[in-house]
């Protein structure tokens, strides 16, 4: 984060973060930082149309850099500042999750339970093998067992030789990480870290007593429909949802026979996600093309089109939740996020499939400040990232990793002029052992010649 500075060259590395979700639909860029108080704040909002994206997932590199780049441009600017490093966020339906259990034997007895320990077990979950063309993206504690006592949340502290933590591991496609990585690249970025889109989702709208009770959040965005179960304060299961908002889009530009840009304009003015909420002689009209006359929509007809679909992604969403095991742990029901969380009667609708309480998520609930715009559940996911990224940085801070490129440069130099000096010395040391020992013989053989003179 080195790279973000303000016009007057100040360096804010210790208080700017900046996240970027790559969507179907939106590309979003926010830059956000901790106050004084503890909460965070907003600085600058960039959102582009995302050209490049389908279902989460990069199928046009250029045109989703052209994205990027605008975005960024739109935030820095409003910022004031100019941009060079960011958090990102990953998403899309070639992303899974596994359960795994990982183990660590350490050497005694008498030393208690450290943070080294722990990384060490957690980097050992990252070396696991994996099917071809996957890659680990997250490794997720969700409890440690330190010589058969379970229940542990926090093991430090705790004397045993055998630390175990049950994992929660969420894999991606490897070309698809690599074409993001790609994408900031180009855009002129540097990407510092990469993050499972519902998990920054969940920071930015779900409260820790919320995920204490046991919640599921449910994350539709325009290709996918993102699902996290929260209980006890962990994460205990992630699913990605093969559907979202644009095909509730075509659905209604099919069932209306109209284009998508006009049924787009439909579904966020006009809909809703239950048709008995709508009266029969609500009407809209909508332009006819080249001279066409104009079309006749029943508002109750769209609701109905609408409904039928997202009934469908709801019957998906109660069946990740009965397979991951908490459906009767779940004390705080379900938040609704993203984009298509903007749609009429969303809650009303939810409820009634899946039985459960449900509220809408919008990411203003943990800033500072009263931005109107991010009371949109919008920007859950980019703003989810900014905590992200503030999270990521004072951890690392506390551990002495936050190094800048020019301090990393400057210690590497002294690391080199150290192991030259060394490689001089025993070279210097060798040298003179040589000349010792040559001076040595010529003395001994001296010697010898004298004493054969004398006898």
């Amino acid at each position: 984060m080195e790279k973000i500075v303000n016009q007057n060259n100040v360096n804010l590395a210790s208080e700017l973060v900046v996240g970027v979700d790559i969507g179907t639909t939106k590309i979003a860029a926010i830059v956000g930082r901790r106050n004084e108080f503890g909460k965070v704040e907003i600085l600058g909002i960039g959102k582009t149309e995302s050209l490049g994206v389908n279902r989460g997932v990069v199928v046009n590199i250029e045109q989703t850099v052209a994205s990027i780049k605008a975005a960024v441009a739109i935030a820095a600017d409003k910022a004031n500042v100019d941009i060079g490093d960011v958090i990102v966020g990953i998403a899309g339906q070639h992303i899974k999750s596994i359960q795994h259990r990982g183990t660590l034997m350490r050497k005694s007895l008498e030393d208690e339970v450290n943070q080294n320990n722990i990384d060490e077990l957690i980097e050992s979950m990252h070396r696991m093998v994996m099917h071809p063309g996957e890659e680990i993206i997250h490794v997720i504690p969700q409890e440690y067992i330190v010589d058969n006592e379970i229940g542990i949340k926090n093991p430090i502290g705790h004397a045993g030789i055998k630390l175990e933590a049950n994992f929660h591991i969420i894999t991606g496609q490897v070309s698809a990480v690599k074409n993001i990585f790609k994408c900031i690249k180009r855009a002129g970025l540097e990407t510092i870290d990469l993050h499972l889109e519902p998990l920054a989702s969940a920071d930015a709208v779900l409260s820790d007593e919320e995920k204490e009770a046991g919640v599921v959040l449910v994350d539709i965005g325009g290709g996918t429909t993102d699902v996290a179960i929260f209980y006890d304060g962990i994460i205990r299961h992630t699913a990605v949802i093969p559907f979202g908002g644009n095909i509730i889009t075509e659905d209604i530009k099919e069932g209306c026979s109209i284009i998508k840009t006009q049924a787009e304009q439909l579904k966020v003015r006009f809909g809703s996600a239950l048709s008995q909420e709508n009266q029969e002689n609500e009407i809209i009209s909508i332009p006819g093309l080249r001279g066409r006359p104009h079309k006749e929509i029943s508002v109750k007809y769209l609701a109905q089109i609408i409904q039928a679909r997202m009934d469908e992604i709801l019957e998906f969403v109660l069946f990740e939740i009965k397979s991951s095991g908490f459906e009767r742990k779940l004390a705080a029901g379900i938040v609704v996020t993203g984009g298509g969380a903007m749609l009429k009667h969303l809650p009303q609708s939810v409820m009634l499939i899946t039985g459960m309480d449900c509220r809408i998520g919008t990411p203003n609930e943990h800033l500072a400040g009263n931005d109107d715009e991010l009371k949109n559940p919008l920007f859950a996911t980019s703003v989810g990232l900014v905590m992200k990224g503030i999270e990521k940085f004072e951890r690392d801070s506390k551990r002495g990793k936050n190094t800048t490129k020019l301090e990393t440069e400057l210690l590497t130099e002294e690391v080199s002029n150290k192991q030259k000096m060394k490689e001089d010395k025993k070279i210097a040391q060798h040298s003179q052992k040589k000349i010792g020992t040559f001076f040595t013989s010529i003395l001994e053989k001296t010697k010898d010649w004298i004493a054969d003179d004398i006898e």
